[in-house]
């Protein structure tokens, strides 16, 4: 595979990449995993093990299991699928940031296989400190751990404005409308749900301004209804 670069990080020359590293957060798949899980997620933080538990009981209430790993499976496959479509024989490597397979695992396994140079997904849309500049110093932590060999990993950009995220998020807004009634489609207001960051994260970061371009460009496209961005978690 030849591709040139978009992104102004990387060089204009053209790129020849022969693996795909997709990276996520990764969640825990069963009762064991949530605890380590959860130590993983916080290390550092300074959390309370009272704190840890009560958060480990929401995910038990649902068996320790996480969707995020499934919808990651899914992907990878329509993934796979559509590079063999496209004549790419390009493997996909599969990291978690929390949980396995781990990112070091997922490097280990590319440079065993030859994987020379690769480029690298990451299932964050938007850029903070936790959905960027860790991934990459994920990846750096990796190739540090492994001995000379291992691939060189070029990062794709955060994909919040991309057709293929917003389109998606376009059809789902507008498929809702439709179940408004019509006298009150116009008024109906939309609320954009996202997960929180600390402050000083948001103050260092373009995280909340991608969001709102986010919500601006499907508001756009589906009547420009009055909106709001809402958070759903707390930091």
């Amino acid at each position: 595979m030849t591709t040139k670069p978009s992104h102004g990080a990387q060089d204009d020359d053209a790129r020849i990449y022969d693996g795909v590293l997709y990276l996520s957060f990764g969640g825990p798949e069963g009762p064991e995993d949530v605890i380590p899980f959860l130590e993983n997620v916080t290390r550092g933080r300074g959390v309370s093990r009272e704190r840890l538990d009560e958060v480990a009981e929401h995910y038990l209430s649902f068996g320790g299991v996480s969707p995020i790993n499934s919808q990651n499976r899914a992907v990878i496959a329509a993934l796979e699928e559509a590079l063999a479509a496209a004549g790419l024989d390009l493997p996909v490597y599969w990291g978690n940031r929390n949980c396995q397979p781990y990112v070091t695992d997922a490097v280990r396994q590319m440079t065993e296989d030859g994987v020379e140079r690769a480029i690298c997904f990451v299932t964050s849309a938007f850029s903070s400190y936790s959905g960027c500049r860790q991934y990459r110093e994920d990846i750096a932590a990796a190739l540090a751990e492994i001995p000379g060999g291992a691939p060189e990993i070029d990062k794709l950009r955060v994909f919040f404005n991309h057709p293929g995220f917003l389109e998606p998020l376009i059809e789902k807004v507008a498929s809702a409308f439709e179940a408004v009634p019509a006298r009150r489609r116009a008024a109906a207001p939309v609320a954009f749900t996202a997960h929180s960051v600390p402050v000083a994260m948001a103050e260092t970061s373009s995280y909340v301004d991608q969001l709102r371009e986010t919500c601006c460009l499907v508001s756009a496209a589906t009547g420009d209804h009055p909106w709001e961005l809402v958070y759903q978690s707390r930091s």
